[in-house]
């Protein structure tokens, strides 16, 4: 359908970029697509936008000529050099005041600087992260917008009619300056990693320990989500029950266990290193994507340690991994909002938690009930110094850390790794502990390195002449 004017832009004609157009039109506005390869974007105009409001452009020019002012473009395109690539094409196209917003999953530290960059010229930016998949890009996305308010505010109607909607209102909200709304994107997909790897930890448990079917463990995961109401463990036992066409088989048994990864993950734990932050949940989940990936290696030296799981539980442990699963999936969270809240102070993003939680609740890969009570927490005390000392989740973690322990201590016995329910645990006890041996390497580094100490007893930096270097 030929349009004069469009409403706004979409470059990237992949599943999500086609899906969000989609849905974009669905709520009234007109919009103009395209793609570098134009046969992509004439079969999407004459097929799934055939009869709607979506016109096909085949340059940048064609398609800045047919957008409405200020301009309101979407980038849709693979994260990383694509991006600037589109950048730089379309800014001959534009004008000051026209609106970029990249909708990948762009590395933050990109997002600041092509948000500088832009800003020079006159053009407002929008680092938004877009979480749902492919679903959500269609019917109602989580979307975590950052960077220039004033654009925001453009887009704010267009958003909030796209979103998906809760009890509390559209799941977006402007969350801060420069490359805020990637940089949540990024810790959610972080949490995303170690929820993933803490149910497939359970799984691991049950079939290798009780030689559960799959069937059977699709059963279990539905009634554990009756209690969870999560979109992960959802699509967790809809998976379990499929069965594979060729073989008759559930098809997560003909599926090879190695896992890929795009970098959120491992992003959200190098910058949590830079910070000093532990969120050694979410590095144990980005970890074990790693080691399953090496399946050459395993397969060799599982043949020369392999041990048979020999199973001396009775049925009602897997109650306890049921409890483990839900206090350990606690933790990756609050782990996620310690990040958030400690970087949002070092960039000055000035986060608001309890709304990040509030458009969490629904769209997004990680929505779960879990999220009402996170949003709460943070409602009542905004500087909440971690999330498991918060009243919404004091008996939970009385009641079920003793799960957690039982859980990790048993199944470690038997030998099946459990990398994130362990890290998990380690994460609580850790920071419940008054005192670590954290004083001992402080003295070690002291001994070879002069690294200096400081004291309980007073004030001041120390250091102890450990040896006398010249008579060794």
């Amino acid at each position: 359908m030929s349009l004069e004017k469009c409403d706004i832009g979409v470059v990237g004609m992949a599943v999500m970029g086609q899906n969000l157009a989609l849905n974009i039109e669905s709520k009234g506005y007109k919009v103009a697509v395209y793609n570098r390869d134009h046969d992509k974007t004439k079969k999407f105009i004459e097929e799934r936008a055939s009869n709607k409001n979506i016109l096909g452009t085949y340059t940048y020019e064609e398609l800045a000529k047919s957008l409405n002012r200020p301009r309101k473009i979407m980038l849709m395109v693979k994260a990383g050099k694509p991006v600037d690539d589109v950048i730089e094409q379309l800014l001959p196209n534009l004008e000051k005041g026209d609106i970029i917003i990249d909708g990948g999953n762009s590395h933050y530290k990109d997002t600041n600087r092509r948000f500088k960059y832009l800003q020079d010229k006159g053009i407002r930016f929008l680092g938004t992260g877009i979480s749902g998949g492919e679903y959500g890009a269609l019917h109602g996305p989580s979307i975590m917008p950052g960077g220039d308010k004033s654009a925001y505010e453009e887009m704010k109607d267009i958003f909030e009619a796209i979103a998906a909607k809760t009890e509390d209102g559209p799941c977006v909200a402007y969350l801060g300056p420069s490359s805020s709304g990637h940089y949540v994107k990024m810790v959610h997909n972080g949490i995303e990693y170690a929820i993933m790897e803490l149910i497939s930890e359970a799984y691991d448990i049950m079939r290798k320990v009780f030689r559960l079917s799959a069937d059977e463990m699709h059963e279990i995961f539905k009634k554990w989500n009756d209690e969870h109401k999560s979109y992960l463990m959802e699509i967790t036992y809809k998976i379990l029950e499929w069965k594979d066409e060729e073989t008759g088989k559930p098809l997560v048994d003909v599926i090879l266990d190695s896992a890929q990864q795009k970098g959120t993950g491992k992003w959200s734990v190098q910058d949590a290193l830079d910070l000093n932050i532990s969120i050694p949940t979410i590095n144990a989940a980005v970890n074990a994507r790693t080691l399953s990936a090496i399946k050459h290696e395993r397969l060799e030296i599982g043949n020369i340690f392999d041990t048979p799981v020999n199973n001396s539980l009775n049925n009602d442990f897997i109650n306890s991994v049921r409890d483990a699963l839900y206090i350990a999936t606690v933790i990756a969270y609050a782990e996620g909002m310690k990040l958030l809240q400690v970087a949002s102070s070092e960039y000055g993003y000035g986060l608001d938690l309890s709304e990040v939680a509030r458009i969490w609740e629904d769209g997004c890969i990680i929505r779960s009930a879990l999220l009402k009570p996170i949003q709460k927490s943070f409602k009542s005390k905004p500087n909440l110094v971690n999330l498991i000392i918060s009243e919404e989740f004091r008996k939970d973690f009385e009641n079920r850390i003793p799960k957690l322990r039982e859980v990790v201590s048993e199944i470690k016995k038997i030998g099946i790794p459990i990398p994130a329910f362990a890290s998990a645990l380690d994460y609580f006890d850790g920071l419940r502990s008054k005192e670590l041996p954290a004083n001992l390497i402080q003295a070690q580094r002291d001994f070879f390195g002069a690294h200096t100490y400081q004291r309980k007893d007073k004030e001041g930096i120390f250091h102890t002449e450990w040896q006398d270097i010249h008579n060794i």
